[in-house]
């Protein structure tokens, strides 16, 4: 059983930078694909970005050139790297791991807790 910790959340102003971490334990971290996944108030969990275990990555276009995801395996750790923050990125976010990648909050039998980021404008 994969379990995952998100940190890092906060309130920032618009424009601003915050780094999302998410550590892995109970599996072979190396082994998953690794995913954010955000949701807002009333709103439908929405793909954000994800890596492969060979660190091919994807994004939803709106985050495009202002996040970058990462993972450390040496630390069972995933990060989110988001700048240039817009008050429409609110929302809780989460991390997820699964053995395949994928774009579908579905797919991804792990979740994390979540951490609220909020961009104040």
């Amino acid at each position: 059983q994969v379990h995952l910790v998100e940190s890092g959340g906060g309130l920032v102003t618009a424009g601003g930078s915050l780094r999302l971490s998410c550590v892995g334990s109970g599996g072979t971290f190396s082994n998953y694909a690794m995913a954010w996944f955000r949701q807002a108030p009333g709103k439908e969990r929405d793909f954000v970005a994800a890596i492969t275990w060979g660190r091919r990555t994807y994004y939803r276009d709106s985050v495009e050139g202002r996040f970058t995801i990462s993972r450390d395996n040496a630390k069972n750790t995933v990060y989110l790297q988001m700048d240039s923050l817009k008050p429409e990125d609110t929302a809780v976010y989460y991390c997820a791991a699964d053995q395949k990648v994928g774009t579908i909050h579905m797919e991804y039998a792990y979740w994390g807790q979540g951490t609220q980021v909020t961009a104040s404008s």
